[in-house]
């Protein structure tokens, strides 16, 4: 059985915001709690939503958001949710904002769930949670039309990965000006992260011929679009191509999964606090590697192909090297790390790490049957 589970509705363009009134008044809501974080604030980013909400509806501000979100930032969002007599959640940001307003809202309307510890992995939650409007303001996470939500338990320096189809936002506006005054670095990681979804959707045990058409797509998009958007945050072409490649590959990868490049990401995350993206771009080449050792290496052909590289004289082998070689390529142009030694990684630190990794629910997503050992192997070649 193949089942997918979408937004009600979504707008993908540029200055699609402006829609936002009349869409809040057409569904009825009137008191906002806006989830957001300092930097969209210091940027100016939020006064581009607050603007047209001004004068029309009233809204209250929660920031305190870290960008790998806590447990206790979640704790916090839903206590000051709770003082407000708001009827909507409206999330301004990245996937570390909107996760954040996924998981105050869906413990709101699920009296059962005292916090996100309680909440990892797949569970079966009874309501839908508090409405949610997403405004993206990266392209990489797909945060916005995902039923997955993360958020970093700092007791245990673990990411907790929840999957839960009543935390999907109602509505996803996705505004390519929103992203324009992304820093190249954060152009980089994030577009790097809806790569690795796309190649992982992809090759995951569970893909679909509906998943891989939305991967394929995604893949060819950033491969045409992220350099561009990385060499010039004003060219509003690439910008929108890169956000609705990673809204499309975001609404394959949530119904079928990812992983271990996601599992060992989120580790590094835990434990270390490196930018999702950018863990995920560190690892993607190597594991893809690994991976092609298994009934997903046809499937490398496609990603080689979606490169713009003609396979018609490659064997299979062959396509695995150009597809690895491509995408190593893209991170090279984009800058990014090459090494987890620059984060001060060390090799005492694999251990944990591997294990963390091993447990992640991604792991069970990928194509290739794997251990602690080969995921510590794989963490050894980037030190």
């Amino acid at each position: 059985m193949e089942k997918f589970i979408f937004n009600e509705c979504v707008y993908l363009g540029t200055n699609e915001r402006e829609c936002l009134p009349d869409e809040l008044t057409k569904r009825k809501f009137r008191r906002i709690f806006i989830v957001t974080d300092a930097t969209i604030i210091k940027t100016g980013v939020l006064q581009k939503v607050t603007s047209i909400l001004d004068g029309k509806f009233a809204y209250t501000i929660f920031s305190d958001i870290k960008p790998n979100p806590t447990v206790k930032n979640v704790q916090d969002g839903l206590r000051a949710l709770k003082k407000t007599r708001a009827d909507v959640i409206i999330a301004v940001g990245g996937g570390s904002v909107i996760d954040t307003a996924k998981a105050i809202a869906v413990i709101h309307e699920n009296k059962g769930y005292k916090d996100v510890v309680s909440l990892a992995g797949a569970v079966d939650t009874k309501n839908r949670c508090f409405p949610i409007i997403a405004l993206p303001t990266t392209s990489g996470t797909a945060a916005e039309t995902t039923i997955n939500y993360v958020i970093t338990d700092e007791s245990t320096k673990r990411k907790l990965v929840c999957v839960d189809p009543h935390d999907i936002p109602i509505m996803s506006i996705v505004d390519a000006e929103l992203m324009r005054t992304m820093p190249k670095s954060l152009t980089a990681s994030t577009g790097m992260d809806a790569l690795t979804h796309a190649i992982e959707s992809l090759i995951t045990k569970a893909n679909t011929q509906f998943s891989d058409m939305f991967a394929l797509e995604a893949i060819r998009t950033i491969a045409k679009y992220l350099p561009l958007a990385y060499k010039n945050g004003d060219d509003m072409l690439a910008r929108e191509k890169m956000a609705y490649a990673q809204y499309i590959v975001g609404m394959g990868f949530s119904s079928v999964g990812l992983g271990i490049v996601h599992s060992m990401a989120h580790a590094l995350g835990g434990r270390f606090d490196i930018a999702h993206g950018t863990a995920n771009a560190m690892l993607l080449p190597t594991v893809m590697e690994y991976n092609a050792e298994s009934s997903a290496k046809p499937k490398y052909r496609l990603i080689a192909e979606s490169f713009g590289i003609d396979t018609s004289k490659l064997n299979d082998d062959q396509c695995v090297k150009r597809a690895v070689k491509a995408v190593s390529a893209l991170s090279k142009k984009l800058n990014i790390p090459t090494s987890l030694s620059e984060f001060g990684i060390k090799l005492k630190d694999l251990n944990a790490l591997s294990e963390d990794a091993y447990v992640d629910i991604c792991t069970g997503g990928n194509p290739r049957e794997t251990s602690v050992e080969d995921i510590k192997n794989l963490y050894k070649k980037l030190l």
